[in-house]
Parts: C-alpha cells; sequence; structure tokens
C-alpha cells in the first residue's frame, strides 16, 4: 500500500507543483493577516462611532468638542471623527484669515466642503486599503488550485502511462493528490471571499456615521451655532444644510 497525502505531493511533486503550493499558503497567510488587521480596525471604529458624535456635539465649544473626540490620545490617521473635526476647524480659519483673498472665487461653504470631501475620501482610502488583496485572493485562488490539479493529473498519468500499471490503486492515488491542490484553491479563496464582503459592510456602516458627522460639522462651522446651543445635538445642525448658501452667509 503506498502512502499518499500532502506530504508524499510535496515530496513527489516538480518545482510547479511545489511553487503552486508556496503560493497558496502565501496567499492563505496574506488574507487572513488582512482580515485579522482590518477586523480589529473596524471593531475599533465602530466603538468611537458609539459615543463620540453624540459627545462632540453635547460639548461646551469646539476645543472640549475636539478634546472629547482624543485629541490628545489619539492621531487624525487612528480617528476619521478627530480627522474630520480638525479639518472643518482648519478649513474655517484659513477662510477667514484669506477672506480678502478668497471672498470674491469661492464661499466658506464651498471651501469647507471641499475640505471636508478631501478628509473624507482620505479616511475612506485607509479604510478600503487591503481590502483590493481580499478580492484577488478570492477571486484567484480557485483557478491556482485548478492549474495545480491539472499539472499534477498530468504528471500522474505520464507515469501510469511510463509503467504500464492501470489498475485502480494506481490511478486514483495520483489522481486524488492532484485534487488536493483544487480543494486548498478553495480552502484560500472562501475566507477571502467571506472577509471581503463582511468587512466592505461594515466600512459602509460607518462611513454612513462619517458622512452624518460631516454634514454636522459643514452647518456648524458655516452658520457659527454653538455646539450646546439646541438638545438636538447634531440633528439641528444637520438640517441648517439644507439652507441656501446665502442665508448661511447672513447668519455669519
Amino acid at each position: 500500500m503506498q502512502n499518499y497525502g500532502m506530504a508524499h505531493v510535496w515530496a513527489q511533486g516538480d518545482f510547479v507543483t511545489r511553487g503552486i503550493a508556496l503560493a497558496l499558503l502565501i496567499m492563505s497567510v496574506l488574507s487572513w493577516t488582512v482580515i485579522v488587521v482590518k477586523s480589529l480596525g473596524v471593531m475599533r471604529l465602530n466603538r468611537l462611532t458609539k459615543n463620540a458624535e453624540r459627545a462632540f456635539w453635547h460639548s461646551d465649544d469646539l476645543a472640549d468638542g475636539i478634546k472629547k473626540l482624543g485629541g490628545s490620545a489619539s492621531t487624525p490617521q487612528d480617528n476619521p471623527f478627530l480627522a474630520l473635526a480638525l479639518s472643518g476647524q482648519e478649513a474655517a480659519d484659513h477662510h477667514h484669515q484669506t477672506q480678502p483673498h478668497l471672498h470674491d472665487r469661492m464661499d466658506v461653504s464651498d471651501w469647507i466642503t471641499r475640505c471636508l470631501k478631501d478628509t473624507m475620501d482620505d479616511c475612506v482610502a485607509r479604510m478600503q486599503s487591503g481590502l483590493a488583496i481580499l478580492a484577488s485572493i478570492g477571486s484567484t485562488a480557485p483557478f491556482v488550485g485548478l492549474f495545480g490539479t491539472v499539472w499534477g493529473i498530468y504528471h500522474a498519468l505520464l507515469t501510469i502511462g511510463a509503467t504500464g500499471q492501470s489498475s485502480i490503486d494506481q490511478v486514483a492515488g495520483p489522481v486524488g493528490e492532484a485534487l488536493i491542490m483544487t480543494a486548498a484553491g478553495l480552502f484560500v479563496a472562501i475566507p477571502a471571499v467571506l472577509g471581503y464582503n463582511a468587512l466592505t459592510r461594515a466600512n459602509k456602516a460607518i462611513v454612513t456615521k462619517l458622512n452624518r458627522f460631516a454634514h454636522g460639522l459643514h452647518a456648524f462651522f458655516v452658520t457659527g451655532a454653538r455646539l450646546s446651543s439646541s438638545r438636538r445635538g447634531a440633528d439641528g445642525l444637520r438640517l441648517a444644510t439644507a439652507r441656501h448658501p446665502a442665508h448661511a452667509a447672513n447668519a455669519n
């Protein structure tokens, strides 16, 4: 009785078979690394979104709101809420200081909108980094495994033809070993696809909350309303975005 299995495939395989096995192993390690790292990031952002927005809008002033977002304990790269607040503050200050130069070309609403949008794009790009790896692995790993199977069956049939032994026990072993590559490809691809879908769905929920927070910031910096002026917090400020820009300018 001959011994069959992954060890036998590795020992008897050529450089193509071993290369395919190593490629699948690297793909698996990469996909699981991305899944674990991005999942931890999503969990951290979910903790931020639970109380960050409410705490900010119920602050006494902008400086206190930024402090409650974790201004001293985190960085804008790690905290998208903090990044949006700082971006809006910087945009408002910059427009106020350079208003004689920008007044005739861009009003404060358009300027703040542009700066917040740029910051939002950067935050979304950081959240989506690594997902392309999962998508690529999920779509290519099955075909890599299938190629290993075809290559293994081809060499198994050549060996059987050279020995002249075509009994079922001589055929089943080599062909079964070759099929292991297809199973390995699926084993790599399925977690990558599921992880990609789960992370994409989680990121979409976080982006929705960030958009809501950004709209509130836009209304606040345009109208100049105090953070604690209404118990409705962000909801009251978001309603201001529906106002005409001319009305927002008059509020200043």
